[in-house]
C-alpha cells in the first residue's frame, strides 16, 4: 500500500528537519557557552530554549501522520501529500534552527534580546503550523 510511504515521509522528513535544526542550534549554544566560560561570564541557560525550538515540528509531522494513517487504511494513496507536507515542515524546522543558532550567538555575546529572538523563531515555526493546518484540512476532504 503506497499510503504507507506517505506516512513515513511526513514523519521522517519533519523529524530530519528537526534534527538538523536542533543540531545546528545546539552547536551554536555550546559555542556561546564556551565563549562565556572562557571569559568568566555567566552562561545563559536560556539558549536551551533556542536549541529545542525545532523539535516541535516532529510533533506536527506526527499529527499529520496520524490523520493520514486513518485515510491510508481506507486505501487512499497519500505519498505525495506526505512528501510535500513533510518537506515543508522539515524545512521550517531546519531554518528555525539556523535562526536559533544566530540567536544563540547574539545572546551569548550580549546577554540581551531573548524576546526578540523568540519572535523570529515563532515566525519560522508558523510556516510548519500553517502547513499542518492546511494539510489536515485537505485530508478532511478524503474522508
Amino acid at each position: 500500500m503506497t499510503g504507507d510511504l506517505g506516512l513515513g515521509l511526513v514523519l521522517g522528513l519533519s523529524a530530519l528537519g528537526s534534527a538538523a535544526g536542533a543540531g545546528t542550534a545546539g552547536m551554536a549554544a555550546i559555542g556561546a557557552w564556551k565563549k562565556n566560560y572562557s571569559q568568566n561570564k555567566p552562561a545563559a541557560f536560556l539558549l536551551v530554549a533556542f536549541a529545542a525550538a525545532p523539535l516541535t515540528q516532529t510533533i506536527y509531522g506526527m499529527i499529520v501522520m496520524n490523520r493520514m494513517y486513518e485515510l491510508a487504511a481506507l486505501g487512499n494513496d497519500l505519498w505525495g501529500i506526505g512528501a510535500f507536507c513533510g518537506a515543508a515542515i522539515g524545512l521550517s524546522a531546519y531554518f528555525q534552527g539556523t535562526c536559533a543558532a544566530c540567536a544563540c550567538d547574539a545572546m551569548g555575546e550580549t546577554g540581551k534580546g531573548f524576546g526578540n529572538y523568540m519572535i523570529i523563531l515563532g515566525l519560522t515555526e508558523t510556516v510548519a503550523l500553517l502547513v499542518m493546518a492546511f494539510t489536515l484540512g485537505i485530508l478532511g476532504r478524503f474522508a
